[in-house]
């Protein structure tokens, strides 16, 4: 039986509040699983954590939230992943201060694959959301998982973006798995359980509160091999993902804007404190060396027709995605990704009102 399918003990040691993440460490370190630091002396625990902690451990009692946790834990669709377990994510065991459990709903076979991380603002303007999510469909097409913070706006378009692939994506939460913040991702959140994976380090029932989030951001960026910020203000909680993202060695990205506008700003600074500035998809893929192979579409979904084929179906006259993928007989993601390339290629622009247009060569 895998330390994952007997849960009691780490959840027992994790529902301890005030127990925090180094002082569980500390007693993984010194005496193995964690039965065994439930089963040591006072004194053996004194010695490792101090009188205060280890009076928590031995009188904490925890009983309710340990049942709550163990209900949960017995759903198929929910998992509990410990820090021995071995399909726990091992970029995390990198990151300085990797979470003891991770509760766990949807696919665990995503969490040991190659990932990018792609946030930003929770404001942006409709480009930036159209570039997140453009984004996101063409690298998780080629075969990344994409990961962010199911926050609004920039998380939001990243994670919808991702979802029709077989990359698909991770949302790290800053809230008990049991929650959903904020209540307006609700439907995102169901998808994402169903084709992707929703991870959260905190207990049931844990609310949005404001340290959450820089802690769920540390998961975000050292899950992933490199973070690309989209927009953002100076402010953005998204530069923290990004500085953290760099002192744990990831590599960081920013797509520029328009100098004239303030959801740019934030994106500006990293470039001038060396974030590599992205123009394209293929920027990013060959900043981290991906060579994988581009992940297998899911059911129903055909591989894409040449670009030539698209824009000949297009012709010079705007058109709605829609429109080309009846004219193309491919499937709207299809087509959806094949317009990211072309747009950044400058062979199509985006025109109001979700139109698009071929333009003349040169």
């Amino acid at each position: 039986m895998s330390l994952a399918e007997s849960p009691t003990d780490w959840l027992r040691l994790t529902l301890i509040p005030g127990l925090g993440g180094e002082t569980q460490r500390k007693l993984l370190a010194a005496f193995g699983l964690p039965d065994a630091a439930f089963k040591a002396s006072r004194s053996a625990l004194v010695a490792v954590i101090g009188e205060k902690r280890a009076d928590l451990l031995l009188n904490t009692d925890n009983r309710a939230a340990l049942a709550q946790a163990l209900a949960w834990c017995e759903r198929a669709e929910n998992r509990l992943l410990c820090l021995a377990d071995a399909d726990y994510p091992q970029s995390l065991l990198q990151v300085a201060d990797p979470p003891t459990v991770l509760y766990v709903r949807g696919r665990v076979d995503l969490l040991n694959r190659p990932a990018l991380a792609i946030v930003g603002s929770r404001n942006p303007t409709p480009q930036g959301a159209a570039n997140a999510e453009r984004f996101a469909a063409a690298l998780a097409a080629a075969g990344l998982t994409i990961t962010s913070g199911l926050a609004l706006g920039i998380d939001a378009a990243a994670h919808r973006g991702a979802l029709p692939s077989a990359g698909s994506t991770v949302a790290f939460i800053g809230t008990g798995i049991d929650r959903v913040y904020p209540a307006r991702n609700q439907q995102l959140a169901l998808a994402i359980a169903e084709g992707g994976t929703l991870v959260s380090e905190f207990p049931l029932g844990t609310p949005p509160a404001a340290a959450n989030f820089p802690r769920r951001n540390r998961l975000i960026s050292g899950f992933s091999r490199g973070v690309l910020v989209v927009e953002a203000t100076t402010e953005s909680g998204s530069l923290i993902t990004a500085r953290l993202a760099a002192e744990q060695g990831r590599e960081v990205f920013a797509i520029p804007g328009s100098i004239h506008s303030p959801q740019s700003r934030g994106c500006h600074k990293l470039i001038k404190q060396g974030a590599k500035l992205v123009e394209t998809v293929q920027d990013v893929l060959d900043e981290i060396g991906w060579t994988g192979s581009p992940a297998m579409p899911p059911d129903g979904v055909r591989a894409p027709a040449s670009a030539d084929a698209l824009l000949q179906a297009m012709d010079f006259e705007p058109c709605t995605l829609d429109d080309l993928a009846s004219r193309s007989g491919l499937t709207a993601d299809v087509v959806s990704v094949m317009l990211l390339h072309l747009e950044l290629d400058g062979r199509v622009a985006t025109l109001p009102g979700g139109h698009y247009q071929q333009l003349p060569p040169g």
